[in-house]
């Protein structure tokens, strides 16, 4: 199940678990400098390429070249994942933009995003029966799972269509329960992801009336690292844009080779070549370290980043929160949102410049 467990059970961790940054931050202890390193990822095709890199000796390359050892460890609940990195468990974890930012960042967790690995280009969609245009879906009830990126993306779709959230009712649906609640003559509307969202589309009268293809690079997935351990380890953010790349350049290609790659990819994932290529086709991954560069740079990812937050404070996932400032994120060049005397999330690129550049 490539994304089963990427934003499910989300809404359940952020009604209580959270602590404002900046209420919460207090004085950490120096991180010494150590060789062994823990990173924590679950399943999703734009996460596949860590646990195959690790199986094709990838990692090990990378980690012997700076005289370390990364361990790729597999959580299969991606909540969890996210829960042990902000405790400590974890040197660093695959995570959306969304979920680096109100769970350890918005915790107090010091964060940095050195991987910008992917956006979501149609894997996430507003289904209505019924109908073929968005604008059918006011004054209906629309099931899904509340405070996930499957809200955000309804938030946006409603905004970019000039209609307020009270033109419609959101039902909080489990992601295991999404396609059967869908199933029922009664639900005529759902958001989802795949491969839910895939199995959605089948049933009759189902139309796709908005995707995550429509707001390109607001659903990004990222590794992310400790800030305070990367700043004692900086060999460790090294050996991580190597791996990510080098299998990167690998899964693309189009030869035997490659497809003997994601092949591989999709036995981890637990599916199907073709189910794991059908959600590559609507993953844009950022392959070129080049093309990563500029996305993490471009003014655009300021501009969703802060878009992400507003929904987030909205809707209660800055607990105790003022304003949708009180978390502050810096970016490439300088440039920071919200308070920059508490800086929690950091959009790094210089890993991602030693790539482009070819200097690791």
């Amino acid at each position: 199940m490539i994304r089963l467990f990427r934003d499910g059970a989300r809404a359940a961790l952020m009604t209580g678990a959270l602590l404002l940054a900046s209420c919460s931050q207090a004085p950490d202890a120096p991180i010494k400098p150590k060789t062994e390193f823990n990173i924590g990822w679950s399943i999703y095709a734009g996460w596949m390429p860590w646990p195959y890199a690790q199986q094709a000796g990838i990692v090990k390359k990378w980690a012997d070249k700076y005289g370390i050892k990364i361990n790729i460890v597999q959580v299969n609940d991606y909540v969890e994942s996210v829960n042990q990195y902000t405790a400590g468990k974890f040197d660093g974890v695959t995570v959306t933009n969304m979920d680096a930012l109100t769970i350890p960042a918005a915790g107090g967790k010091d964060t940095s995003a050195i991987i910008v690995g992917d956006y979501s280009n149609g894997n996430d969609g507003i289904l209505l029966k019924g109908a073929d245009n968005f604008s059918a879906i006011k004054g209906r009830q629309v099931y899904l799972v509340e405070l996930s990126v499957s809200h955000y993306l309804l938030a946006r779709a409603l905004e970019k269509s000039g209609m307020k959230p009270t033109d419609i009712k959101t039902v909080n649906t489990s992601d295991a329960d999404i396609v059967g609640a869908f199933s029922s003559p009664d639900v005529t509307a759902a958001v989802a992801w795949n491969p839910q969202l895939s199995v959605m589309k089948e049933q009759a009268g189902a139309k796709e009336v908005f995707s995550s293809a429509q707001i390109p690079g607001e659903i990004l997935d990222l590794l992310v690292v400790d800030t305070a351990t990367l700043k004692a380890n900086p060999n460790l953010g090294k050996a991580l844009a190597g791996i990510w790349f080098d299998t990167m350049a690998l899964m693309k290609r189009q030869d035997a080779e490659g497809k003997a790659a994601r092949a591989a990819m999709a036995k981890l994932a637990g599916t199907t070549p073709e189910v794991f290529e059908s959600q590559l086709a609507t993953t844009h991954l950022y392959a070129d370290p080049k093309s990563a560069v500029a996305a993490t740079s471009a003014p655009a990812l300021v501009q969703s980043m802060a878009q992400v937050r507003d929904f987030s404070f909205t809707h209660g996932l800055f607990k105790g929160a003022a304003s949708a400032d009180a978390v502050g994120m810096s970016f490439a060049g300088g440039k920071t949102l919200g308070d920059a005397q508490h800086v929690t999330l950091r959009f790094d690129d210089s890993f991602m410049k030693l790539a482009a550049d070819g200097k690791l």
